[in-house]
């Protein structure tokens, strides 16, 4: 498996929508992330053609349409997307699995 390499808006759009699987409204992403509009749409629609967050309408291409779909992480890609987001914790498993051996 390949791993994820994401870009610093993507981690925050993640960590902002959170990757347990619940859905945020776009009006509550839009409130709560520190990005620039054209960036924040751009990083949201790279996660969404690649899968790793699924959102309730297609062709979000305005702050508007942010403001009005509802976003949540795909558990498809949860685990793959935590590791990516917090690559301390990964090494972190390694470690300690190396250290039961």
């Amino acid at each position: 498996m390949s791993e994820i390499n994401l870009s610093g808006g993507e981690i925050s759009i993640l960590k902002t929508i959170g990757l347990g699987g619940t859905s945020i409204s776009g009006a509550q992403l839009v409130e709560r992330i520190d990005m620039e509009e054209a960036e924040l749409i751009d990083a949201l629609e790279g996660l969404i053609a690649f899968g790793y967050v699924q959102a309730n309408r297609v062709g979000i291409r305005t702050l508007e349409a942010v403001k009005s779909a509802s976003f949540r992480v795909s558990q498809a890609h949860a685990r793959e997307l935590r590791d990516a987001v917090y690559p301390s914790r990964k090494k972190e498993e390694k470690t300690r699995r190396r250290r039961r051996s």
